[in-house]
């Protein structure tokens, strides 16, 4: 499957962006879809994670509250709505794909990553 993520850009603190991932290639509801972030000289960190049928959804302790991922089947694209950004919030966004089912935050079990989308959040 082949990722492409989009909707980056600069805003200020308290402000919203809504991020997307256009997926194609083989059927989009058979993968878990995940978002994660790296901002400079840091690992890349979880963000978020929504199950292929939409149904269960997972997110980082420091976006809950703030952040909704969400797909549209359908459409074969996956969300990432940030709502209240902060200075903290900048960095590299990058959405991936994982088969077989969940199996947690870590980066290794996600199979297919997308080129990633810079969020920049002004103080």
């Amino acid at each position: 499957v082949q990722l492409q993520a989009s909707g980056g850009g600069l805003v200020q603190a308290g402000g919203s962006l809504r991020l997307s991932c256009a997926a194609s290639g083989r059927t989009f509801s058979r993968y878990v879809m995940g978002w994660f972030r790296q901002a400079p000289g840091k690992e890349r960190e979880f963000v978020a994670a929504i199950m292929g049928s939409g149904g269960s959804t997972f997110a980082g302790d420091s976006v809950k509250g703030r952040f909704t991922i969400s797909r549209d089947n359908a459409k074969s694209t996956v969300y990432l709505q940030m709502n209240s950004l902060k200075p903290e919030d900048t960095a590299v966004y990058y959405c991936a794909a994982a088969e077989g089912g969940y199996r947690g935050t870590a980066s290794r079990f996600y199979d297919y990553w997308g080129q990633g989308t810079q969020v920049t959040v002004s103080s």
